[in-house]
This record gives structure tokens, sequence and C-alpha cells, in this order.
């Protein structure tokens, strides 16, 4: 038994500190996993191979953080490490997407369509719950459909490439939507930093097996961009945003993703001279409106988490 979320039951100053602790590791989260991207291009092994070590290295960090956080892993069903696994399956193959199309398009474009996963998990969740969207999500739809041919059009006139690594990176975000949709069915007994655990644990042995495959180089020389690659977006990052989302509303969560494709543009900008154009512009803004309007309805409620701590 796991013990209870204390704070359900914290005084009112106790739970404005605990939103103060939510919103510093927000925006920590959003920062490093702004980071990613570029951190791919530094890596000298295969993109496939930098996913995987994203994962391995990660791992033994996130054990450490497990038993320190007193947070143990309970026995678990076949059926639950059936779900786990498909988990893990859809994670390992949104990195090794996500990954690729990292190469082949501006470092905003695979930000801003990696975290797709926000509107696509909602819109899971209208259909079911068979729900007619409102008309907040009615207009959350109609901006990120005309943002993605935005982006998706302005990156085909500049450059071919740049249009197979938006459809790579916007595939990414689909599996990430599987990957938060598995971890939601085990939510009820697993904690935060177990659930980040195992679906780590879960996905290194696909990566391997992928950048096997490809027969890219696996081994890297330099060794500081995975490791910081691991550290930030694994550790850090994941761990802090899924920290947040058990004590921020979805509202707020969704502004603080919105500073990702920001942060990696400048740093595209300034790395490798990524200028955005004012249809990049108008398209990361108009998916960014839809994010958040897609949540508009319960702005002013807090509700579960995705993977939060079992009662």
């Amino acid at each position: 038994m796991h013990p209870p979320d204390q704070t359900r039951f914290a005084r009112p100053h106790e739970s404005r500190a605990v939103a103060i602790r939510a919103y510093a590791a927000m925006v920590v989260g959003n920062v490093a996993l702004a980071f990613g991207p570029w951190l791919v291009r530094l890596a000298d092994v295969s993109s496939l191979s930098s996913a995987f070590w994203r994962l391995a290295l990660a791992a033994p960090f996130l054990f450490l953080l497990t038993r320190l956080a007193r947070q143990p892993i309970p026995r678990l069903s076949p059926a639950m490490l059936g779900v786990i696994a498909v988990g893990g399956l859809c994670f390992a193959a949104d990195l090794g997407t996500w990954h690729i199309g990292i190469l082949h398009t501006k470092l905003a474009n695979a930000t801003l369509f990696g975290n797709l996963a926000s509107f696509l998990l909602a819109a899971y969740v209208l259909v079911t719950t068979r729900t007619l969207p409102d008309r907040f999500q009615s207009a959350a739809l109609v901006l990120a459909a005309l943002g993605t041919i935005l982006l998706l059009g302005r990156s085909y006139q500049l450059d071919t490439r740049y249009l197979t690594g938006d459809l790579l990176c916007i595939s990414a975000g689909v599996l990430y939507t599987g990957y938060l949709i598995a971890m939601t069915r085990a939510r009820g007994l697993l904690q935060p930093m177990p659930v980040l655990l195992i679906s780590t644990l879960a996905g290194m042995v696909p990566l391997l097996l992928f950048a096997l495959a490809d027969g890219g180089r696996v081994l890297p020389h330099d060794w500081t961009p995975l490791l910081l690659l691991a550290i930030g977006s694994q550790v850090i990052g994941q761990g802090c945003m899924i920290y947040a989302i058990g004590h921020l509303s979805p509202l707020i969560i969704g502004l603080g993703l919105l500073t990702q494709p920001f942060i990696a543009a400048l740093i595209g900008s300034l790395q490798y001279g990524e200028r955005l154009g004012a249809l990049d512009v108008a398209g990361g803004l108009a998916i960014c409106a839809a994010l958040v309007l897609v949540r508009a309805g319960g702005a002013g409620q807090a509700r579960r988490p995705v993977v939060e701590p079992a009662p």
C-alpha cells in the first residue's frame, strides 16, 4: 500500500508552497526538454543510438531517485506488465522516430510537433467518452489543422527535407500519445518515479535493436552530449514534468509546453541560422493556441494527471 497523497490534506500555506515548487519544476522541465533536439544533433552516433543512450544512461539515475523517493514498485499482474510493455514499445518508437526527424527539420518544428501529444490525448478523451467538442475545443481543432498546414507548407517550400522531418515528428507525437494512454492504465498502481523508471527500462531493448538494425554508429567517441541528453531530457525534463502534472491544472501545463518550441527556435537560430518566417510563426502560434483552447473547458479545475501517485 502506498502512502496517501499528502497534498490532498495540505494546509493553505502548504498548498501554496507545493504550487510554487510545481511551477518551478514545470519551467525547469520545459527548458531541459527544449535542449533535447540540439543535443541529438551534437551526438556523434546515429539518431536511433542517441535515443537508446538517452534511456540507458538515465536508467541508473532514475533507479537511484526511485529509491531515494521511497516509491517502491509493486508486484504487477501479467495484464499490467503487458500494458507497460506496450507503453514502453510506443515510447521507444516515439523516441526513435523523433530523433530521426530532428535531423531532417528545424529544431522549432521538431519540438512543436513532438508536443502534439497534448492535443491528441485530449482528442482521444473526446472520442472514448463520446462527447461532442464545445466551442473552445472546436476552435482548437480548427487552429491545430490550420497551424499544421502552415508549418508543413512553409517547410515544403523551403526544403523538402523539412517536410520529411516534420512528418516523422508528427508520427512521434502520435506514438507518444499511445505511450501516455498506456501509462494512464498504470497510474492507479504506480507512483511517478516508478512509472518513469519502468517506461525507461521497457524502451531500452527495442531502441537497442532498432539502433543495431539501422547499422549506424552506436558507440560514441564523445559521451558528453549523450550524458547531457539523458540527464537533461529523461531525468530532469521528464521527471520535473511528471511532478508538475500532479499539482498544476492542465491549462497551466499547456501554457508551459508552449515555451519549448520558442526555446528550441532560439537555439536553432543561434546555432544553425534557422530563421523563422512569418508562416512558421503563424503556424506555431495557431497550434500553441489550440493546445490551450482544447483544455480551456476545465481551466479552473485541477484534473487527475496522466501519471500520478496512487492514493
